[in-house]
């Protein structure tokens, strides 16, 4: 059987016509990143000039059924996708034994680039900015989750920034299908500081949608902190997950962020799946909090947020107060 149609299976690639359907139709400009067996390239369309991101899967490296079974489920979760907060599938097609995947370029980088700015100046990232950015990922989720996908692996580096400031969720080889009847996985793929409890524990525990909205939670957090709030130096697997299970994280600062983004962190960041909220509330809060910062003369206090208005600021970052390991 030929690497095309055991790797696509029911995937087919496009036909000629498609302009976006072979590596002649495209001009590598530079790399974007690598991963295990793929490598990201920005491209140009040499029919349409359209700017792309060309994923390329080096099939020959692989020796397991796996890792080709995540070739062709990341195929199949982009094309279920729709959403203006998830990077869009364009197109594939196989070349000289490798898979290339065609996908929206999105020109800024990432989160995790640009939490390393605010690190390098020294700044806090501010919270209008922080929401900006969080409502964007949230959207893109709840979409997800909507077609029944979990992302699994939502970090810094798998969440892209546009040109135009727009966010967008990529990355999906770790996304798992949920059928009407399936509640849950029990695979330990991502990464382990976004890990939720139940997916690192040593026992096989199982795992859903709300294993997500925990990710989510770090990702707030270090919008916040500039880091993972389990970050730890030279901690292995057992002493990360000692430290997840039992919550040891450091508190955000009261005297810049709202106290609805600190509560919103321990919310996500609770150890019992069912007392976590799901992605539709994570994501309505999310818009409240950015509506509320985009017209702040309507901005009516709540009970939760009497720290709100002396730690808001839209105009400019504070200065960067680290937060401690510990």
């Amino acid at each position: 059987m030929s690497i095309q149609s055991n790797v696509l299976g029911p995937f087919p690639s496009h036909t000629g016509s498609d302009p976006f359907g072979s590596l002649k139709h495209f001009e590598v400009l530079k790399t974007l990143g690598r991963g295990h067996f793929s490598v990201v390239y920005s491209a140009r369309n040499r029919f349409n000039g359209v700017c792309v991101a060309l994923k390329k899967v080096e099939l020959s490296r692989m020796a397991d059924a796996k890792a080709i079974e995540d070739c062709k489920r990341e195929i199949s979760l982009l094309q279920q996708l729709d959403h203006p907060n998830v990077i869009k599938y364009i197109s594939h097609f196989v070349d000289e034994n490798d898979l290339y995947i065609v996908l929206e370029l999105a020109s800024a980088g990432d989160l995790a680039k640009m939490i390393k700015h605010f690190t390098r100046t020294n700044k806090l990232m501010p919270e209008k900015t922080i929401w900006k950015f969080f409502s964007q990922i949230c959207s893109g989720l709840e979409h997800m989750h909507s077609k029944r996908i979990m992302h699994r692996d939502i970090k810094p580096a798998n969440i892209f920034v546009s040109g135009e400031g727009i966010v967008r969720l990529g990355d999906l080889g770790l996304g798992r299908f949920f059928g009407s009847k399936t509640t849950s996985a029990h695979s330990m793929v991502g990464t382990p500081y976004y890990m939720s409890p139940e997916r690192i524990h040593e026992h096989d525990l199982g795992y859903d949608f709300r294993s997500d909205i925990w990710s989510l939670g770090c990702i707030l957090y270090e919008m916040a902190a500039l880091r993972s709030p389990f970050y730890g130096e030279n901690l292995n697997l057992i002493l990360l997950r000692q430290k997840i299970e039992a919550l040891d994280y450091t508190p955000l600062p009261t005297n810049f962020y709202s106290s609805e983004l600190r509560l919103l962190v321990s919310k996500c960041l609770v150890l019992d799946p069912e007392q976590r909220p799901d992605i539709n509330e994570v994501n309505r809060i999310a818009q409240m909090m950015y509506t509320r910062f985009l017209t702040p003369a309507n901005n009516t206090p709540t009970p939760t947020s009497s720290s709100s208005s002396s730690s808001r600021n839209d105009s400019a970052s504070g200065n960067l107060t680290p937060v401690n390991n510990r």
